[in-house]
């Protein structure tokens, strides 16, 4: 066989996840010479030896990569013979062109697990301990190529034994970059909220103690602080709730393992595996005691996590270490100022947090996940797109829920979750998660995508760029583009956009849309018929004032009140006002929401007047719907308007005619999510029969509605929905990304879907 050389490009998460030692192995057993290294396009290899060898250890490369890794691409040229009997890892180079994703970070290891809890261990007790298949790689990253000098671990200098790992390639820790010990690496202290550093020489078993206790202790993790404390406590849980101002929603819980897991919620096959992934996500578990309940559950993903656990001996609360409405704290001194009213200690470490990253939050729909918040075990990974960036772009994203996106290449890099853009501390976050993404993708945006809405602050912040080119999208086609994009549809789509609210083009806030979209256009098929939101965003706070317009629509503006219990707790002199602001339209703009549809049903049948945070009522709403009952409401698809409106009016009567008999709330919501889902089908069927169907918005995170019109249409159309990327509004960024895109490809403009705006 002859003797050859090549030149081996891999793209794809190759970084961090121990593709170098693998590689290093990978060629020891196949004969072959040569070197790997990163640079900042991924891993490049030069290898040398027989063309049969050669060719077996490219194939194995993509057959037996790294759990972590994802291979996107392997591509090899010839290059001259050399005669390398041995195959190294060099050192990394630095590219002029940026195309790699920053490894995300991933969750302790089944080794390093072991090794924690061995007395005979020297990393026994040691809250750092990682190697190269677990532990921080994107939180702590500072730069790309991904080594230890670009991370916040390069002040650590390795002792010898660590060291001596770290350059042994039959070692497990070899070019484990974060590679530490007790000896050398960073270590954990615990503090009170002034500031004072507490002599003890196990600050964990303190913080431990202190949870038991019912104490308040604020964590720091790997992207951000937790706030923890006794979730068997009820004492423990309302000083939380009362210092962090978060009255209902609810708390995300970390349990010992999969175990204590199954003891609270019913766990499926899938959602043990989702539960146990090296995401380790929060993921959402039917409560076994209240099946009208979701738990948010998750796992330890850090050794420090597991060690107290372990010292606590109790399930924890573990919520984002904020205060309302803010960014999860990051910095030491940061924590202090912030959550130094909210948590009684702090336990702390002195490895810096690079780059601010909240816990993930999945679902499964469908038997397959979605993931609701995508954070933490799934940022920086790229999505690939279905045609290439024509010019660097950014995505700016939506006002609630926000998260950011850049294009470069064939990839679409979506920032972690920041949150709604309505505090200082979070537009900050916005403007360091912009500025940190690009420094990791290495380009400087021409093209910016931003919301149709003239007073989001992210599209307030697209028009303070200059050199760009602008292009607004409506917030309905991104959501449909999103979907297009990350299952690389190749064909117009019947898009079904049911959310809350978004920037429509007629006058009335959209979000109950059935359109035939494409990544260029879209046409509105279908809609629902307009609710007036008396007083704008106070009527998404206090649903009742949806629920009265809703049922005064219904009812010819003599509903009955005086039999719909909700109404017992509001004035009639208020009720009064409120009418008159509809009938006058006064501050009372129209909106066809699914979403709002969610809310009114929410607050007349359940008796709920105020919702204490966005999507409460919805959420209960979809919860207690009775799985056995298979009964609807009437509705009425107008066809001769366009769109085409759907009128809920008769399904209303219908509704309160049953609240009315005493049947329940179960029932009831239950005909409701049917109704909705078969008029959904309808529409789709009279749209386009042959089209793939396209499911986007914050409203199919609803598993009911979801699965009934997947079920309905499976045997039919191919239905999709977002699912590494979230439904709702923190993936609306790569839609808005892929269109901008397209447009700036075609250079089409004057589209009913977008407004192009020129470089300033």
């Amino acid at each position: 066989m002859g003797l050859e050389g090549r030149h081996i490009q891999i793209r794809g998460i190759v970084q961090g996840v121990g593709f170098r030692p693998f590689v290093y192995q990978l060629a020891q057993r196949s004969g072959v010479g040569g070197r790997v290294r990163n640079d900042s396009m991924g891993v490049v290899i030069d290898a040398f030896g027989r063309n049969d060898a050669l060719d077996s250890f490219i194939q194995h490369i993509e057959l037996d990569a790294p759990p972590a890794a994802r291979v996107r691409e392997i591509e090899w040229v010839a290059i001259p013979f050399e005669n390398e009997s041995e195959f190294a890892i060099a050192a990394s180079t630095d590219a002029d062109v940026r195309n790699v994703s920053i490894p995300a970070d991933l969750a302790i290891c089944d080794d390093c697990l072991s090794e924690i809890f061995d007395p005979s261990n020297r990393r026994f007790h040691y809250p750092f301990t990682n190697c190269t298949n677990c532990g921080p790689r994107y939180t702590i990253a500072k730069d790309i190529p991904y080594d230890r000098a670009h991370t916040t671990m390069s002040r650590f200098r390795m002792c010898a034994d660590c060291r001596r790992e770290y350059e042994d390639p039959n070692d497990r820790r070899f070019h484990a970059q974060p590679n530490a010990c007790a000896a050398c690496g960073p270590r954990v202290f615990a503090m009170t909220p002034n500031g004072r550093e507490i002599e003890t020489d196990d600050p964990i078993g303190f913080a431990a103690r202190s949870l038991r206790a019912q104490f308040i202790v604020a964590v720091k993790g790997l992207g951000g602080f937790h706030l923890a404390c006794d979730a068997t406590s009820e004492i423990a849980v309302q000083r939380l709730r009362e210092r962090k101002q978060r009255e209902a929603k609810p708390l995300a819980v970390m349990v010992r393992d999969r175990a204590e897991a199954e003891r609270i919620s019913f766990l499926s096959e899938s959602e043990r595996r989702l539960l146990t992934s090296v995401e380790r996500p929060i993921v959402l578990l039917q409560n076994k005691a209240d099946a009208s309940q979701l738990d948010g559950l998750f796992l330890p993903y850090t050794p420090l996590h597991h060690l107290l656990l372990a010292a606590a001996g109790r399930p924890l609360i573990m919520t984002s270490g904020n205060r309302a409405e803010e960014p999860i704290a990051v910095r030491n001194g940061e924590a202090i100022e912030r959550l130094g009213g909210i948590a009684d200690l702090f336990l702390m470490h002195d490895r810096d947090i690079e780059t601010r990253c909240d816990d993930s939050v999945v679902r499964l729909i469908d038997d397959a996940p979605v993931v609701l918040r995508r954070a933490r075990g799934y940022v920086p990974h790229g999505v690939n797109v279905p045609q290439t960036f024509h010019e660097p772009l950014l995505a700016v994203g939506a006002h609630l829920k926000n998260a950011i996106c850049l294009g470069v290449g064939k990839t679409a890099f979506l920032g972690s979750h920041i949150g709604d853009l309505e505090t200082v501390e979070t537009l900050r976050s916005f403007e360091q998660s912009i500025g940190r993404m690009k420094s990791f993708v290495g380009i400087e945006p021409r093209v910016v995508a931003h919301d149709l809405h003239p007073d989001y602050f992210s599209t307030r912040y697209a028009q303070t760029l200059h050199d760009v080119t602008l292009v607004g999208v409506q917030h309905h086609h991104a959501h449909i583009a999103a979907v297009i994009a990350e299952h690389a549809i190749d064909s117009p789509v019947i898009g079904v956009a049911y959310d809350g609210t978004g920037y429509g083009l007629d006058g009335t806030s959209w979000g109950g849309e059935v359109m035939i979209a494409d990544l260029t256009k879209f046409r509105r098929v279908a809609t629902f018929r307009p609710i007036p939101l008396a007083g704008g965003d106070r009527a998404i706070k206090q649903v009742w004032r949806i629920a009265l317009a809703l049922l005064d629509d219904a009812f010819d503006g003599e509903p009955p009140l005086d039999r719909i219990p909700l109404f017992n707790s509001v004035a009639p002199p208020t009720t009064a006002a409120i009418r008159n602001m509809i009938a006058n339209g006064i501050n009372a703009p129209l909106a066809r929401g699914a979403g709002r549809y969610f809310d009114a049903f929410g607050a007349f049948v359940l008796g709920i007047a105020n919702a204490r945070y966005e999507g409460e009522v919805a959420f209960q709403w979809n919860v207690i719907a009775d799985p056995n009952e298979k009964g609807r409401y009437p509705a009425v698809i107008r066809e001769g308007l366009d769109p085409w409106e759907v009128d809920v009016r008769p399904m209303v009567k219908a509704a309160v005619d049953d609240l009315i008999a005493g049947r329940s709330a179960p029932t009831i919501s239950a005909r409701f999510h049917n109704t909705l889902a078969a008029v959904t089908v309808e529409l789709i069927h009279a749209a386009d029969a042959d089209l793939p169907v396209a499911l986007g918005g914050g409203c199919f995170q609803n598993a009911r509605l979801t699965e009934s019109i997947t079920a309905a249409l499976r045997d039919q159309q191919r239905v999709f929905i977002g699912r590494e990327v979230p439904p709702g509004d923190g993936g609306i960024a790569l839609g808005q990304a892929v269109i901008a895109n397209a447009v700036a490809q075609t250079r089409t403009e004057n589209l009913t879907c977008v407004s192009v705006s020129p470089a300033k």
